[in-house]
């Protein structure tokens, strides 16, 4: 599913990043890598608030979406 449409909190794994290569090198550099773990902290009106590793990164709906997670089990 694409993260913007994950649950507050839950504890997610990265499996793919979409978009054109400069918004995938971006995401990259911002540590959204395949099988890196993630958690989304908040939703805002202009995206989402996602803690990547020990970080806390705002993106815009538009990133978030061409991000697909799935629940870590």
């Amino acid at each position: 599913m694409p993260l913007l449409f994950a649950s507050l909190g839950q504890e997610l794994v990265v499996k793919n990043v979409g978009g054109a290569p400069a918004i995938k090198q971006h995401l990259f550099e911002m540590g959204f890598n395949v099988g890196s773990s993630v958690a989304v902290i908040q939703k805002i009106d202009s995206g989402l608030i996602v803690k990547v590793k020990e970080s806390r990164i705002a993106i815009d709906r538009n990133m978030a979406s061409k991000i697909m997670v799935s629940v870590r089990s």
